[in-house]
């Protein structure tokens, strides 16, 4: 006999099957051996004592601080630990239950567990002088070639974009903007390379998006979160995919002194009040960006990645874009030049968290890393 400890990442539907235990068991025991934790903050004492007692009786935890028992405190935090059965019966036994359990009990029933759809990679291309790496600026003859290379290594999406949004950068005209990407968008319109890969563009201005939407492209990429209301026109009215991503501020002044009553919370709020906005437009084909580096500092950015798990409640498909950003410095000095070691890491981790789709400056080597870490999750003992 022989006994391994495992990873607990490991494909549960493989090795179950590995084991040949019965459908029905398979779907019992997949339940138990995903371990979930739920950071609640400000809860209720009163409240924590039910929930504790509630989350003991199926075997659950909650942590709390040591006197909640005695409710001297109004508020404490807890830590509620479960697997994926005790979160489901947890999400029903709250529901009755007063001092805001009814609240936690609609997070613990919206939470998506991570999926194994394949993850998307998006190329990035830039038509500008002053994006932060260079390595992404491409004009002309240079940025097709540069778009067959990216489909050749394996991107699924390409991203273009006409002006700079690093911080300190400033709003370019409309009509700069679309002179810019107006011979790279008719190239690929004339060459139909649409048919091969999709195309987004990143931009907020009405008239560029327009321009390239009419000319196959099938994505719009706002940073601003489908701010105007004559994107969300142009969005639905062309029958296309956004990404809503978040950003504070604007870029000139979005690194002034980042800050948040609490940044999962808050761009969990900002989502929910654009999603609602989209939807009264009529679009229901979104993406959600947290947008890394858009008004954030080092912990800000890190908090987002390691916890992007939590935006699988909003069931929509969720972009991760750290390529090379400065965050990376801040954690271990180094150029531009230098940060694919980094960035690779930082986007699995985000993969891990339920990110399906990566935008990035280095297609070949997110394609090889998607490929290893893919093998390692479906590989058995």
């Amino acid at each position: 006999m022989q006994v391994f400890k495992i990873d607990k990442d490991i494909d549960k539907d493989k090795i179950l099957k590995n084991i040949a235990s019965t459908a029905q068991g398979n779907k019992i025991m997949k339940d138990k051996m995903d371990c979930h934790l739920f950071y609640i903050q400000d809860l209720r004492t009163p409240a924590a004592n039910i929930l504790k007692q509630d989350a003991l009786s199926i075997g659950a935890e909650l942590a709390v601080e040591k006197d909640t028992i005695l409710c001297k405190d109004k508020y404490t935090n807890a830590l509620l630990i479960v697997n994926e059965k005790q979160r489901k019966i947890l999400s029903q036994k709250e529901k009755i239950q007063p001092f805001g359990l009814k609240e936690v009990a609609q997070v613990l029933a919206e939470y998506k567990p991570h999926n194994t759809t394949e993850t998307k990679i998006m190329g990035v291309i830039n038509a500008n002088s002053d994006s932060f790496f260079e390595g992404s600026r491409f004009q002309g003859i240079e940025a097709i070639k540069s778009i067959e290379d990216m489909i050749e290594d394996g991107a699924d999406i390409i991203d273009i974009g006409g002006v700079s949004s690093r911080p300190g950068s400033v709003e370019v005209p409309e009509e700069e903007e679309l002179d810019r990407i107006k011979g790279i968008v008719d190239t690929i319109y004339e060459q139909k390379l649409y048919e091969k890969v999709q195309f987004s563009l990143d931009s907020y201005a009405p008239k560029v998006i327009d321009y390239a939407l009419s000319r196959g492209f099938s994505i719009v990429n706002d940073i601003t979160g489908l701010e105007n209301d004559e994107v969300c026109e142009l969005v639905k009215s062309y029958q296309v995919q956004v990404v809503i991503m978040h950003m504070q501020n604007r870029p000139l002044t979005m690194q002034d002194n980042p800050s948040y009553k609490h940044i999962i919370s808050d761009v969990e709020n900002f989502f929910m009040q654009r999603i609602s906005k989209a939807k009264k437009f009529g679009i229901e084909d979104i993406v959600l960006d947290v947008g890394i580096g858009f008004g954030k500092n080092l912990e800000h950015n890190l908090m987002l990645i390691k916890h992007m798990g939590h935006f699988q409640k909003f069931n929509l498909p969720l972009l991760i874009g750290a390529s090379r950003k400065s965050l990376i410095d801040k954690m271990i000095s180094c150029d531009v030049s230098q940060r694919l070691p980094g960035t690779l890491v930082l986007h699995l981790k985000a993969i891990e968290e339920g990110a399906s789709i990566v935008r990035c400056h280095d297609v070949k080597e997110h394609k090889q890393a998607l490929v290893v870490h893919k093998y390692l999750h479906e590989t058995l003992i």
